[in-house]
């Protein structure tokens, strides 16, 4: 079997598992989906859903954000990660939103990656689930099921991604990035991982 047919199989697979799969950060626009997943870096989802609600009940705009100081959103976001260097670009890219920006979310990874705090991956979740531009965001999670289906021997995310990419169509990859996620949390975790109980990893 060669990588396009086991992208094909392993597609076919997740689908059936997660037909339909939801950003799993809560948020209500482009600017709470940028500020949760900055938040999300080193820390979990769930996590950083206890977080925002009390975050964007305080400042859920880049003016509110702005508004604040270090310190306030420090004391609020102090159970992710991280929290100190966060803060500061919270409060860093949301004065930059207002002045560069017109206090909107821009529309291009270039502009994103400019940000304060917003790497590729950051930028890559934004473009996808804000703005619905093809791209195929890998974390940690995503790194190792690519490493561990043979898609990928990258030993970087970034040559994950670019693997990834020639192996699923691109009409698919805001979709596959979802799936693949919650698959690996319940099937394919980087400890404690059964092969026989995995769904994939048993079909390849």
């Amino acid at each position: 079997m060669n990588k396009k047919e086991k992208a094909a199989l392993i597609a076919n697979i997740l689908t059936q598992e997660f037909p339909h799969p939801e950003i799993p950060l809560l948020h209500k626009d482009p600017y709470t989906l940028l500020i949760a997943v900055l938040l999300s870096a080193q820390c979990t989802d769930a996590r950083v859903n206890l977080v925002t609600p009390k975050l964007f009940a305080l400042a859920d705009t880049p003016k509110k954000m702005a508004a604040l100081n270090p310190e306030k959103i420090e004391e609020i976001i102090r159970q992710c990660g991280l929290f100190r260097a966060k803060a500061k670009a919270i409060w860093k890219l949301s004065q930059d939103l207002i002045e560069h920006h017109g206090g909107q979310v821009p529309k291009s990874f270039e502009a994103l990656e400019a940000l304060p705090g917003v790497g590729h991956k950051t930028a890559s979740v934004v473009m996808a689930q804000a703005f619905h531009e093809p791209a195929f965001p890998v974390d940690t999670h995503i790194h190792r099921c690519a490493k561990r289906w043979g898609l990928s021997t990258g030993t970087t995310v970034v040559q994950t991604e670019r693997d990834l990419k020639k192996y699923f169509p691109k009409s698919s990859w805001i979709k596959v990035h979802l799936q693949i996620i919650y698959f690996a949390r319940k099937y394919c975790p980087a400890r404690g991982h059964d092969s026989e109980k995995c769904p994939i990893c048993n079909s390849l």
